[in-house]
């Protein structure tokens, strides 16, 4: 697997910093959970970042600059958040340095035509005050027409290759360090890359909570070099309760004297994701950095519970745009290629091994 593990013996800012205060005054060891993961590109992103999904304008700035303050060098955002300029106001208030923050962004399903690109990623580029992104997702596997009500564009949502390859371009042009995919099930993702790829996606952005654990997804992705992040890893809003009740959670809190919220995200962590836990609560901003190794035993008592009840999918909008399928569920007119194609049409020799260092 190309995802490599960077200690916590190597990163540039302090073990205090990174780690804090143990809850209940527990000693952890936690030196065994990465901090970062390497990208094909050499790149390290940090394993957990701050989401700004749903993070009101006038709050998500504080959120930004609390985060900064208690060590997160990983902000994932998206055009489609409406929150970029307060996100880059925040990033320049707080004194960090660009080059020290991983800075994510997305592109929206109205420009996935080619010569639409560019302009959306200039756009996001100049409201949150930089001059490239770490990495930029394509969003959605789903191509609206520009300017349209959510009108489907069935060619470009069946390929994106022709958005892939404007994607390649961007990374070329220095506008962009790595790219991604978000919201890609495995028949799209092997749809994607069965073409000659200059380079391959270097992540693959997901629900991913106990409610929704996708097994299935983390093992493809594991088995084919592609890093899995987890957006709303604590549950949908109307599941967070819940899912800080679960037994098991509750008993490696008790045991480890952690919270509950981090006992979820030390799983993610640990089971090779990165983590984009959000909130804007100073308090729970800070709780929700703190990461440790969960003993063998609890971690596995933990994935067992959450993968043996049936998925509950919370973010699905096949329906609200009036998909005549299910983004998740079908393939949606995609192409995909036989199993012994191995997703790689041009060969292995057909592919490069990620984005330029510059």
């Amino acid at each position: 697997m190309y995802v490599s593990y960077i200690g916590v013996r190597t990163v540039t800012r302090s073990a205090k910093l990174r780690l804090g205060t143990p809850c209940h005054g527990a000693r952890r060891n936690v030196s065994s959970l990465p901090t970062h993961y390497t990208l094909p590109s050499g790149d390290k992103i940090p394993s957990v970042a701050l989401g700004v999904w749903q993070a009101d304008k006038g709050e998500v700035g504080e959120a930004v600059k609390t985060a900064l303050k208690a060590g997160y060098r990983h902000i994932d955002g998206a055009w489609a958040y409406r929150n970029e300029e307060e996100v880059g106001q925040a990033l320049r208030e707080s004194g960090v340095p660009r080059d020290q923050v991983w800075l994510t962004s997305k592109l929206w399903n109205t420009f996935h035509a080619p010569e639409d690109v560019e302009p959306a990623l200039d756009e996001s580029l100049q409201k949150l005050g930089t001059d490239y992104l770490d990495l930029y997702l394509i969003h959605w596997p789903i191509a609206f027409k520009k300017g349209s009500n959510n009108v489907l564009d069935e060619e470009l949502t069946a390929n994106p290759y022709p958005t892939w390859q404007k994607l390649e371009e961007m990374v070329e042009k220095g506008k962009v360090r790595n790219i991604g995919v978000s919201n890609f099930n495995i028949p799209r993702l092997r749809n994607l890359t069965a073409n000659p790829l200059k380079y391959k996606p270097a992540v693959n952005q997901v629900e991913l909570n106990f409610w929704n654990p996708q097994p299935e997804l983390l093992k493809w992705a594991k088995e084919n070099n592609l890093l899995l992040e987890a957006y709303s890893p604590l549950g949908s809003n109307k599941q967070v309760k819940e899912t800080l009740q679960v037994p098991e959670v509750q008993a490696i809190a008790k045991e480890l004297g952690i919270t509950p919220a981090q006992a979820i995200i030390s799983w993610h962590v640990q089971r090779g994701t990165i983590v984009l836990p959000k909130s804007v609560t100073p308090s729970r901003v800070v709780e929700n950095f703190h990461v440790v190794k969960l003993p063998e035993d609890l971690f596995n008592k933990l994935e067992k519970a959450a993968t043996s009840h049936p998925p509950q999918r919370v973010v699905n909008p096949s329906k609200n745009w009036g998909l005549p399928f299910d983004v998740f569920n079908d393939d949606g007119g995609v192409i995909v290629p036989e199993e012994d194609d191995g997703g790689e049409r041009a060969g292995a020799q057909g592919w490069r091994s990620g984005a330029p260092s510059a």
